[in-house]
């Protein structure tokens, strides 16, 4: 089994501390989306952030994108929105001797952090112009193969009010995301800092603390990070329980495959990691269940009928394990 020095989780930990002190100068409050965003980045994965507007959700992975200095990118999705406004597309080039060739000219996905803010509302033809890229690292277009700067990451947004006008996003782009981070209003205490911080005179900046080589060094880190074997059952156990069977209520019509228990396994190791263990536990588990698993499991009609939601039924199964 590979075993991490002491020094680099200390090295990692110490770098998240600094990002924490950046992102603070500029996001007031919401600790456990932060901390899921980071996770989720220092995985190597992509993220959903739903929230209604005004919850400084973009605030939040732009400033991110500053910290760990990163070539950031942001489309607005909208229903007219192409395939080709995303990837690019080939134009023909006629030379001054009259010689007419393709060039491939990129789009915005050519970035090291996108944001696809408000993605579902983009018609599927457009969302599934994102698959390849979220999975692969690299695109298609005329036939011709584009990889993706490295690393690569898509952080969406979604708004879970207006959904006139929307495209639910289908379950094969849903499994891609790593996690779906619930951004909710902040407490009292939190928004008058807000009012404070954000209506003064100077805006507050942050600054770089990291970048993407260190980044990608972190993310090879977490991968080589032990799992015992007490937290690989329970990643199997929460998964497997997660998915339809004869047990009980047949609350679930559909769950989480294979690449769910993959996302649990590299979310914990890296929660871990940031927080500078050596190795993930069980709490660690349980604790990201839901923004692991939740966007990837659908309930039965029966289920919906007497009220119970997703969140309810994920509760329910972590009491399973501990």
């Amino acid at each position: 089994m590979t075993v991490v020095a002491p020094n680099y989780a200390a090295r990692v930990q110490a770098g998240r501390e600094r990002i924490l002190s950046e992102l603070r100068k500029v996001i007031v409050g919401q600790d456990e989306v932060v901390d899921q965003v980071l996770i989720a980045l220092f995985t190597g994965g992509h993220c959903l952030i739903t929230g209604v507007p005004g919850l400084a959700k973009t605030l939040l992975i732009k400033t991110v994108a500053e910290i760990l200095d990163l070539r950031f990118k942001r489309i607005q999705f909208t229903p007219d929105l192409m395939p080709s406004d995303i990837l690019g597309a080939e134009v023909l080039d006629e030379s001054t001797a009259g010689k007419r060739s393709f060039r491939f000219i990129s789009g915005p996905v050519f970035a090291q952090l996108l944001m696809a803010d408000e993605i579902n509302r983009a018609s599927p033809r457009t969302q599934s112009a994102l698959l390849q890229a979220m999975q692969e690292q690299h695109i298609t277009v005329a036939g011709a193969r584009h990889d993706l700067p490295k690393p690569f990451h898509v952080l969406a947004t979604q708004n879970p009010l207006e959904q006139e006008g929307t495209y639910p996003l289908p379950e094969a782009q849903l499994d891609r995301f790593l996690m779906e981070i619930d951004v909710d209003y902040p407490d009292r205490d939190a928004e008058r800092r807000i009012l404070f911080e954000t209506t003064g005179a100077e805006e507050t900046l942050a600054k770089a603390s990291m970048n993407a080589e260190a980044l990608l060094a972190a993310q090879r880190l977490v991968r080589r990070l032990p799992v015992g074997d007490s937290v690989v059952e329970a990643i199997l156990s929460l998964v497997r329980a997660a998915r339809p069977s004869e047990e009980g209520e047949k609350l679930i019509a559909w769950g989480p495959g294979p690449r769910a228990s993959q996302s649990l396994m590299l979310a914990v190791r890296a929660r871990a990691l940031l927080d500078g263990r050596l190795a993930p536990s069980v709490d660690d588990v349980l604790d990201l269940a839901e923004p692991v698993l939740k966007h990837r499991m659908a309930l039965t009609f029966t289920a919906r009928a007497e009220g119970r939601t997703i969140p309810d039924v994920i509760r329910q199964l972590k009491t399973r394990i501990g």
